[in-house]
């Protein structure tokens, strides 16, 4: 991202006001599943609005590369860990039951092996037994390039009118988005340049295999832009230690009911 990303922060979320973050989040506990509370990281967390909701649910913790959003998120969810790190190269020293990249931000990983350093990097720090999930931005294929968009905020004292034509360079897909800002104290034009990756389902789903992982595709997702879901199997130790307490074959136990296998 180039220009006013860092100015424009403070309107950010009237932008998206449309948005239904918490039937997202909703949906993403559903999909993950998981027992008890656990642990969460929201990799690319904005100004918080997942994590506002995710909380309910898991101890969360949020990263991102903005300072500015960081800041909104603050006030919005205090008390939260909140990093400031780049999604390509973080480490926290530590793990999470799951780990998120929504809203399509892998698409700021802007080329394959960024995109690629990037799910290294989450998956490094899920948990054995954990999931990573992310929301991918539009593949090659879906991304129209020469069409017309505008977004409107009609406040009483706020008018902001956002507009871009959509292009591509290659596998870059590229928005430059213009902003008309008024309020009582004048009117402004911004602009500021996003350039995002555009990955095929096979290399998204090549980057996230990796050996004791499996890797589902939900196509409708969180918004209708898909959700991958990367799931860690259990350590060695883990796996050992259901293996002793296995009931023996015929026992009372091993007749109960089982739940059906797959993905939810």
């Amino acid at each position: 991202m180039t220009g006013e990303y860092g100015v424009l922060a403070a309107y950010y979320d009237k932008l998206y006001a449309w948005k239904d973050y918490a039937a997202e989040a909703g949906r993403l506990i559903e999909i993950v599943g998981g027992d008890g509370r656990g642990t969460l990281l929201d990799v690319a967390c904005g100004t918080g609005r997942h994590l506002e909701h995710l909380r309910e649910r898991f101890d969360v913790e949020g990263l991102d590369l903005s300072s500015e959003q960081l800041a909104i998120a603050r006030q919005r969810i205090p008390g939260v860990p909140l990093h400031e790190a780049d999604m390509r190269h973080f480490s926290l020293g530590r793990t999470f039951d799951v780990v998120t990249c929504l809203f399509s931000s892998i698409g700021y990983a802007k080329t394959l092996r960024e995109m690629q350093d990037a799910i290294e990097c989450m998956r490094a720090h899920v948990k054995p037994g954990g999931a990573l999930a992310i929301e991918p931005w539009f593949t090659p294929d879906a991304w129209q390039s020469r069409t017309v968009h505008a977004v409107f905020v009609d406040e009483p004292e706020l008018k902001i009118a956002r507009v871009n034509t959509s292009f591509a360079v290659g596998r870059a897909s590229i928005l430059d988005l213009h902003y008309l800002i008024g309020t009582p104290d004048g009117t402004e034009h911004l602009l500021e340049r996003h350039e995002m990756g555009l990955y095929t389902t096979a290399e998204m789903q090549a980057a996230l295999r990796a050996p004791g992982w499996t890797v589902a595709y939900d196509e409708e997702g969180l918004s209708g832009r898909g959700l991958y879901v990367a799931r860690r199997g259990p350590s060695r130790r883990s796996v050992a230690s259901t293996a002793r307490r296995r009931p023996l074959a015929g026992s009372r136990q091993s007749e109960g009911p089982k739940r059906p296998g797959g993905t939810r």
